[in-house]
């Protein structure tokens, strides 16, 4: 259920023109809401949307308003509801909503490196082969 959701808000990013970093950090909310709560399966698209609305206003200029995330639903639910979970999260999520992401690390990556982007890329690409390579033999990643 969580791929077909994550996959429906990555639709939703590109109706909304939203940045990278919104879809991540709306994923990111999602796992670690769902990791705390327990949620109904009627109400999982309105969790991901109303996180997807979260890191919207945490990250774009000009975020979408709850008007057009409740319009993306086809009016399953309403101002009301989408304000309401809003809150569940934020609570839930103690208000921790700077989180780390991919993208983060290799922007952060690029201003200390002096290797410029290919090196950079390099770099990481070799992190992910390795923590690939240790989560397929079940060992510990950093």
């Amino acid at each position: 259920m969580r791929a077909i959701l994550v996959d429906w808000l990555v639709e939703v990013a590109e109706e909304y023109k939203l940045c990278a970093d919104t879809l991540y950090l709306s994923v990111n909310y999602i796992d670690r809401f769902l990791s705390i709560h327990p949620v109904q399966r009627s109400n999982l698209q309105l969790v991901g949307i109303s996180c997807m609305w979260i890191a919207s206003k945490y990250e774009e200029i000009y975020p979408p308003n709850v008007n057009d995330f409740c319009y993306i639903t086809d009016n399953t639910y309403s101002k009301e509801q989408m304000v309401n979970m809003e809150e569940l999260v934020l609570k839930k999520l103690k208000y921790e909503l700077t989180v780390p992401t991919s993208k983060t690390f290799l922007r952060r990556l690029l201003q200390v490196g002096s290797w410029g982007h290919e090196g950079c890329l390099k770099v990481f690409s070799c992190y992910c082969s390795l923590r690939t390579s240790c989560l397929n033999k079940g060992r510990a990643v950093l």
